[in-house]
Order: structure tokens, then sequence, then C-alpha cells
């Protein structure tokens, strides 16, 4: 068995030397995870770059440690921003809070983003009006949260025999949420159900959008109506204190005694 330069020897369990591969999980590569982030500071290292400000004005092509002393004194970062740019492009900024901020907004876009969810309605061919009203409202109340929904005509025994029955039912269900949804998928025959697949006029962010602002316009009314009950309960209480109270005046010494008499004059 002939060596091999370049490659690190690793003995295997039977006692035989072997060569690790570079990239391969039992070798002793230097390869490992790679970092998504930029190079900043000391981690740079290219002789030169081209220097952006803090404010975004183009400063030119400078030696590394010119740039490095210019964020030192700036109290900022170098940023490699470009780093296959030729040469690569690095900013003045404070890192941390380019992070910091970074951070936020990609949890604001996760916040508004709206997965669209399917919903399921089963139905009999031979359903009561009564159950069908309450179908119908529960897939217009879907459509109106944006959601798609996957209705499903489940046909038992001789119905199967029958599919236009079905295919009626669907097709009056569709009629009746026109207003709401559209036909995404037509009926179509699976085995023994028949589905078909009604999608929203809007989308879910717009539906969702509507309820944050229904909210937020509830909760104000909510407030203006609690104040002027407040108000007049405030009002009221300083009224019922003195109801109690007794009057004042001649009527107070009015208790059945008789009056004390005069008392006579000095000097008489």
């Amino acid at each position: 068995m002939h060596a091999v330069r370049g490659l690190p020897r690793i003995w295997g369990p039977a006692g035989w030397p072997r060569r690790s591969r570079p990239g391969r999980p039992g070798g002793d590569s230097p390869g490992g995870h790679i970092s998504v982030e930029p190079r900043i500071n000391e981690r740079i290292r290219v002789p030169e770059v081209r220097l952006v400000g803090p404010n975004g004005e183009q400063v030119g092509i400078v030696a590394l440690g010119d740039a490095l002393r210019l964020a030192q004194e700036a109290d900022l970062d170098l940023v490699e921003v470009a780093p296959t740019a030729r040469p690569p492009v690095c900013k003045l900024m404070d890192y941390g809070k380019f992070k910091y901020e970074s951070a936020l907004k990609a949890r604001e876009s996760r916040k508004n983003q709206a997965q669209t969810v399917i919903k399921e309605i089963k139905l009999r061919p031979k359903i009561d009006p009564h159950d069908y009203g309450t179908k119908k409202g529960h897939v217009e109340r879907f459509l109106r949260q944006g959601d798609k929904v996957k209705v499903t005509i489940m046909f038992r025994g001789r119905e199967q025999s029958r599919p236009e029955l079905g295919y009626r039912l669907l097709q009056r269900l569709a009629g009746d949420v026109e207003e709401l949804g559209f036909v995404e998928a037509q009926p179509k025959q699976d085995g023994r159900n028949m589905i078909m697949v009604i999608g929203p006029h809007r989308r879910k962010s717009e539906a969702k959008a509507e309820r944050s602002a229904q909210h937020s316009e509830r909760v104000p009314a909510r407030q203006r109506t609690a104040r002027p009950a407040a108000a007049a309960g405030s009002a009221a209480g300083p009224a019922e204190a003195d109801t109690d109270q007794p009057p004042a005046g001649p009527a107070a010494a009015d208790t059945g005694q008789p009056p004390a008499p005069d008392e006579p004059e000095a000097g008489s």
C-alpha cells in the first residue's frame, strides 16, 4: 500500500491505515460550517477596498489599513457588504445596530405573512335544507377569512350510481357563494367522493388587515361609552350623599323641646 502525500493517516478499526478524503465525515478535513455573516474589521483579508461612508457617500478605493483607521475614528465597524466585487465593497456602520434592525424587519415580515389554509366541508347528496344552510354559512365564513374551501360530497350505497346529484349540489353551492369566492377546481369524482375547491376573491392578508382595523375601531367605541357612564356615576354620588344629611336651619331645631328662656340683659 502506497502512502499519499498531503493526506493525514488514520488507523482503521482493523489496524490498517487508511487515508481520509477532504470533505468526508470520517476525514480530518479543514472544511466545516460556512458562516453566512459578512466579514467585519480585522476579518477582512484584502489589500484595498471600495469604501462607502455611514450615510451612503462614496469615499473611493482606499487601503485596508486606512479604512480600519477611519472606522476606529468614527467609532463604527468596517463591514464587507459586497465580497465578490473587485475590489470588495465595505461600508462604515454600527454592525450591532444593523443586525438588530435586520432581525426586527425579518420578524415583522414573518408576522405579516398569511398562510393560505384549505378548509374542508363534507356534504351528502340528500342533505337536509337546514343542514345545507349551516354548511353554506361555514363556507362563507371561511371565504371571508381568505381561506380556500374543499367541498366533498360523500356517496354511499346506491348513491354512487347517481353522481349527478352531487354535481348539482356542488353547482348550487358555488352559485350561492359566488360573491365571496370562485370555483378554483371543478368537481371531479374521486372514488366514492366528489371534490370541488372554492377559492376566495380576497387574499388572506387583506382579510386579516380588515379584521384588525375593525377590532381597533371597536375598542375606542367601548371606551367612549364607558366614560359617560363613569361621569354620570360620579355626578350622582354627591347628590345621594346630600340626601342622607339632616336639613339645617330652624327645622333642625324643632325637636319637640320647649325653647330656652331669654337671658336678662346686663344692667337691668
